[in-house]
């Protein structure tokens, strides 16, 4: 086999930045925006996407790619179907993690913590910011139930766009909204040469303080 098709071949040494606990923010979420204003700022594609990690006892472990749509200090929000599969999962269980790769930076964050539902006005907000083809297929979609053709997608599609055509506004319906992962820990990696990588990890104590450790990479 060619080494260019053996993937146990295929590797890159780090080498463009390294981090340092001095050069950290006492706060991960002052951290984690600076991180993504400068992913953001490298014109990468998609620098908001995270991978979610979700859990449920009949179904086991799973992960998809969701969209980042606001952090501060409370948390991070993202959307969803409330009838899918991840929010089945955490109905269950609500402890998840998510995972940034902002590979141009050489950069990964980590984050754990406990979910919550965002508030029907957070959810009508950012409904009504919504594009409305996406307002539409949110609506059309039964999110993670199976379906038979693509073509069954496209009727639904149609039958709502019949639905409200003559609306300005399109409701939020009920079983779509947000939802707000409250971390416990953030762990910032950088890419370092001969795999020696940066690992600096915040714990979020009980009375909410922060403290930050070096992990081994």
């Amino acid at each position: 086999m060619d080494n260019k098709d053996n993937i146990s071949e295929q590797r890159k040494d780090y080498k463009a930045r390294k981090l340092t606990m001095s050069e950290l923010k006492e706060n991960p979420i002052e951290q984690f925006k600076l991180w993504l204003d400068q992913a953001v700022n490298t014109g990468m594609p998609e620098p908001t996407a995270m991978n979610l990690a979700t859990y449920s006892p009949h179904d086991g472990l799973s992960s998809r790619m969701v969209l980042l749509k606001s952090v501060c200090e409370r948390g991070f929000v993202f959307y969803t179907n409330y009838d899918s599969r991840k929010a089945q999962d955490i109905a269950h269980y609500s402890n998840v993690a998510l995972c940034f790769w902002w590979g141009m930076l050489e950069r990964q964050v980590r984050i754990e913590g406990k979910v919550e539902r965002v508030s029907d006005q957070e959810n009508d907000n950012y409904f009504a910011s919504r594009p409305r083809g996406s307002q539409i297929g949110a609506i059309a979609s039964k999110q993670s139930s199976v379906m038979n053709t693509y073509k069954e997608l496209r009727e639904q599609v149609g039958a709502v766009e019949e639905q409200y055509k003559d609306l300005v506004v399109i409701p939020r319906p009920g079983f779509w909204g947000g939802y707000r992962v409250m971390s416990t820990a953030i762990e910032f990696w950088q890419g370092r040469p001969s795999r020696l990588h940066d690992r600096l990890k915040y714990n979020k104590e009980t009375n909410g303080d922060w403290t930050i450790e070096r992990l081994s990479p």
